[in-house]
């Protein structure tokens, strides 16, 4: 059943790569009626967060965000279908760095390097970074259960010389590309909302809300002497972003315990209170608080 699913939704994907950008940005504007207006996907989750994160926002401004975001959001998830068929140069022109030169001085260093991410913008096209490095991409993903498209999306990863790890392997790879003297360049996505809470989780200050969160980026650059900075993603226009490294730490050991956690969360959220609409709303961020 899983490859019949494949078979038959992977034509579409690979057309709508296809198609000029022009047609692509008509269809996501279709798109974006189907799931606003018809399917209504977590309307009420993305009206929660907000009200949550700008109590003083009217329900006309948040009306306002919503639809924003909204479009922004289907164009974000159709332009993960691009990354098929796009060409380096394409992208290279999509997808600014505007100083690749800081991952460099990083590199110099001699140390891995993790990159942190935030659900902001697009950071399905960071992957242009691996034009300006020389150490090998790492992704930190979560495995999609159908394993066709699992394979599918590590295709295309290989495409740009990233190779998707998950979580759990993280550690052992890291431990292993240093026995082996290989660095690498790790993405983390890490601003998701743990799906339970226990003792063991920090809570950091998030639009003024006490939240968990995740630690495992700050706690592998300690254990394991790693650099750490943050990949700070904007969206210039429709289709068009610009990237800038921000450095979080040389030597995390330096630093108090969580310090780099909450710096990255205080980034991020500047970032949201600039242009909320960039923000991916649908998940549930605030669905563990201390109110």
């Amino acid at each position: 059943m899983q490859r019949l699913t494949y078979l038959l939704v992977y034509p579409i994907i690979l057309l709508i790569s296809i198609l000029p950008f022009w047609l692509f940005y008509w269809f996501s504007n279709g798109v974006y009626i189907l799931v606003y207006y018809i399917i209504g996907y977590r309307k009420k989750v993305v009206h929660s967060n907000l009200k949550l994160a700008f109590p003083k926002k009217s329900e006309k401004e948040i009306k306002t965000i919503t639809k924003q975001f909204y479009k922004h959001m289907c164009d974000m998830f159709l332009e993960m279908t691009k990354s098929i068929s796009i060409s380096n140069t394409e992208l290279k022109k999509r997808f600014v760095i505007k100083n690749p030169e800081e991952l460099q001085r990083l590199e110099k260093q001699n140390k891995t390097v993790i990159v942190m991410f935030g659900h902001y913008a697009s950071y399905e096209w960071s992957c242009v970074t691996e034009n300006y490095i020389s150490f090998k991409g790492f992704g930190v993903y979560k495995k999609i259960k159908n394993p066709y498209f699992d394979k599918l999306v590590q295709r295309i990863r290989r495409k740009y010389n990233t190779t998707l790890i998950t979580s759990k392997e993280t550690i052992s790879t890291i431990t292993e590309n240093e026995a082996n003297g290989i660095k690498g360049v790790i993405a983390f996505i890490s601003d998701q909302s743990p799906k339970s809470v226990s003792k063991k989780h920090h809570w950091t200050s998030f639009f003024d809300i006490k939240v968990p969160c995740y630690t495992g980026a700050e706690i592998l650059a300690k254990n394991l002497d790693l650099a750490i900075t943050y990949l700070k993603i904007e969206k210039v226009k429709r289709g068009h972003y610009e990237a800038e490294f921000i450095p979080l730490a040389d030597d995390a050991k330096a630093f108090n315990d969580y310090e780099i956690t909450d710096k990255f969360h205080q980034i991020l959220e500047a970032q949201i209170r600039k242009a909320p609409q960039y923000y991916l709303w649908t998940h549930k961020r605030w669905k563990h608080r201390i109110k």
